[in-house]
């Protein structure tokens, strides 16, 4: 809900009617031609501050029994009330996220057409001042409202049976809609809509049944909130999968092509594996779970209907990820067959600078905007948790001959341990300059 509701109080009993839909009652005399004008006026002026103006008159019977219909009562006009709804105080910082993200906000409201555009200008809608009403609606075809709805951002004196010819313009025009509603009446629009987001304080049990989602606290933040919450969801589940490429290559890499090369000592046995499964999936399912949005999630436009989940482009990129780690790890091993390494030194470097580089692109994969140092400096306690628990176990493994006998190893020198994790971090460079360049031609823009 844009707007806090409304509670009007009263110990006299008033007839109440609206301001912008005059209601002629032959018997009252404020409907004379003569003071219609003066009262529209008044009216103009009270709904220009956003105010919501109401008519309210009297009328005294002396017979015991009341009329069937209030057009027989002899009305006496009292005078005009102004009613202030204030805007909710984080709605205009939220609408202005909805632009900033390419989400589209439109307000339907019942109100007069003034306060209507008074309140849209309030909150920062754009074009506030082209404003619709229900019966210039009433009176367009389905396919003018298709081209007009492409500009007008509000629509007032909107019954909600219209609110679903609303909708469906919009959804014609090829556009994704969120519809909110609380009211028996705006239960089809919200079914029709893509997204219809019921009201959880004020809304009818029909509205609810009718949505997708209920909105608990009725506040519109809370739904430009969820919509960060669902790219930040959308980014991690994107850096898993990239993840996931790009380690999965080297692991099948370097099992397949000593075997494949004939005379070279195997690299990777299946304990290898096994220990590296250990640090994928905690890397996957917990760090970029945990991972905060990007700081720029709330401004860029949104996916398009027709862009895969993980396109082309991003599969190559981590695929790129996974062959440099290959390469590298590769390369390390064929130097110690260069020198003459005995073989279960050459697996223990080879072995060493691959957990090296997988804890390199977890840490540069946690963001593919920030560089890894601010990506290091950024509190994840799940990455201390994993990446120190792969840490402690490598250098048990390195330093305890139990585990230097399963795992085929022979001890490393310290010097072969710097040799190795310089490798590993070296994985990662041409994606940090790639970040840095993409970074620098955004702030260009």
């Amino acid at each position: 809900m844009l707007r806090r509701g409304l509670t009007i109080s009263a110990g006299r009993r008033w007839s109440i009617c609206s301001g912008g839909d005059w209601i002629f009652y032959p018997a009252c005399p404020i409907w004379m031609q003569k003071k219609k004008k003066r009262l529209s006026q008044a009216v103009e002026e009270l709904a220009s501050d956003g105010l919501r103006v109401l008519g309210v008159a009297k009328a005294k019977i002396k017979a015991k029994g009341l009329p069937e219909i209030q057009h027989e009562f002899t009305f006496e006009f009292i005078g005009l009330i102004g009613l202030s709804d204030p805007i909710r105080k984080n709605v205009k910082q939220a609408v202005s996220e909805c632009f900033k993200a390419g989400i589209r906000v439109i307000m339907i409201t019942g109100d007069y057409p003034v306060t209507a555009k008074h309140i849209a200008l309030e909150i920062g809608l754009e074009n506030p001042e082209m404003c619709m009403t229900g019966q210039e609606l009433h009176a367009i075809s389905d396919a003018q409202l298709c081209k007009k709805i492409k500009e007008i951002n509000v629509f007032a004196r909107v019954i909600p049976e219209q609110k679903l010819k609303i909708v469906n313009a919009l959804k014609k025009n090829g556009e994704i809609v969120a519809m909110t509603g609380d009211g028996v009446n705006d239960a089809p629009a919200l079914k029709s809509a893509d997204i219809g987001i019921a009201m959880g304080k004020k809304g009818t049990d029909v509205a609810r049944e009718a949505s997708s989602l209920v909105l608990m606290d009725d506040n519109f933040s809370s739904i430009v909130g969820a919509i960060r919450m669902g790219r930040r969801i959308f980014d991690n589940l994107q850096k898993s999968f990239g993840y996931i490429f790009a380690i999965h290559i080297p692991i099948a890499g370097l099992s397949l092509i000593p075997i494949l090369i004939s005379n070279l000592p195997i690299i990777l046995w299946p304990v290898h594996i096994v220990f590296m499964e250990l640090i994928i999936d905690p890397a996957c399912s917990i760090i970029f779970e945990a991972e905060k949005e990007e700081a720029n999630v709330m401004s860029r436009p949104p996916k398009k209907l027709d862009e895969p989940f993980f396109g082309v482009r991003k599969i190559i990129f981590s695929c790129l990820q996974g062959v440099g780690i290959l390469a590298v790890s590769l390369a390390v091993y064929l130097g110690g067959l260069y020198f003459s390494f005995e073989p279960n030194q050459m697996r223990a470097m080879a072995f060493t600078t691959l957990i090296i580089s997988n804890i390199a692109v977890i840490l540069t994969n946690r963001s593919w905007t920030d560089n890894i140092f601010k990506i290091i400096a950024t509190p994840n306690k799940a990455v201390l948790w994993v990446v120190g628990g792969a840490v402690f176990f490598l250098a048990l493994i390195l330093n305890v001959p139990f585990f230097l006998e399963l795992f085929q190893f022979e001890k490393l020198t310290t010097v072969h341990i710097l040799i190795c994790s310089l490798a590993g971090i070296s994985t990662i460079i041409w994606f940090e300059l790639y970040k840095l360049i993409k970074w620098k031609r955004q702030e260009a823009l």
